[in-house]
């Protein structure tokens, strides 16, 4: 019985883009080693994460109404996250945050419903997932208005004053599939720069499968393929990084930390071939 050798902190195995073999995509990643985190983004799939991590061994969730679906949610919206937050599979509060990019919901809205998931995760003492698209400044600013909050930029594809930012506010950075495209020179300095202790690595899958993967449906077992990238642009061995950020996953998420005692994942390290 062993505990996870590598986490996919963020991908949505509640997506209806696995209904037709969800079971046998997360059998993929369990045998593979491979832990994984699910993010809630409205008030449905927050539930549907907490059923699934109740579910299977290895696998951990979080709640929270992502940007795009801040318009028009109920009343009773906040009491019912809150109530799945206290479940002792609940790792987070996420996936939160503010997306001026597509501007799928009015910016006052997002910024309401970011602050009040904030303020819920420090009552909780939990940490938060954020995402952020062309709203750097107002996450960094509601994250300073709720003093103690903690927790992760997930899919991290900022620049490097916008990471610094993060880790200042004690932050992690945490890198999926686009940091092994060819476009991704960026981000790899980023990596190369930031402290080796605040970096993760995630699939947010189905969406942005890493290389030699992208275009096809992502999934939780090929957030090997992101981290192989991230260790070799650190100059580590597989080994030694592969152990690093799943130190970093279980220092950011400590629900999480606690053994799973029936995870049976055999997955040899930086074993990439059947990825």
């Amino acid at each position: 019985m062993t505990a996870p050798i590598l986490w996919d902190t963020h991908g949505h195995l509640q997506d209806p883009a696995f209904d037709a073999d969800r079971e046998a995509v997360h059998q993929r990643a369990a045998d593979r080693g491979i832990g994984v985190i699910i993010p809630g983004y409205t008030l449905e799939s927050s539930q549907a994460a907490v059923a699934l991590a109740d579910r299977w061994p290895g696998t951990w969730a979080q709640v929270g109404v992502h940007p795009h679906e801040t318009e028009g949610l109920p009343a009773d919206w906040l009491e019912q996250l809150a109530e799945w937050a206290r479940h002792p599979r609940v790792v987070a509060i996420g996936e939160i945050g503010l997306d001026y990019y597509r501007d799928l919901a009015p910016r006052a809205a997002q910024r309401e419903v970011l602050s009040a998931q904030l303020v819920l995760a420090r009552s909780l003492h939990l940490p938060v997932a954020i995402h952020c698209r062309e709203a750097w400044a107002d996450v960094a600013a509601a994250i300073r208005e709720v003093p103690g909050t903690e927790g992760v930029l997930h899919c991290f594809t900022g620049s490097r004053d916008q990471a610094r930012t993060l880790l200042d506010l004690g932050f992690y950075l945490s890198f999926a599939g686009p940091v092994t495209f060819r476009s991704g020179d960026a981000l790899r300095e980023v990596v190369r720069w930031a402290p080796a202790n605040r970096l993760l690595v995630e699939t947010d899958a189905p969406y942005m499968a890493p290389v030699p993967h992208r275009g096809r449906r992502n999934e939780p077992r090929w957030v090997e393929n992101t981290a192989v990238r991230v260790v070799q642009e650190r100059g580590q061995s597989l080994e030694e990084g592969f152990l690093a950020l799943a130190a970093n996953t279980l220092q950011a998420f400590s629900r999480a930390s606690a053994r799973d005692a029936n995870f049976n994942g055999q997955g040899v390290v930086g074993s990439t071939d059947n990825c």
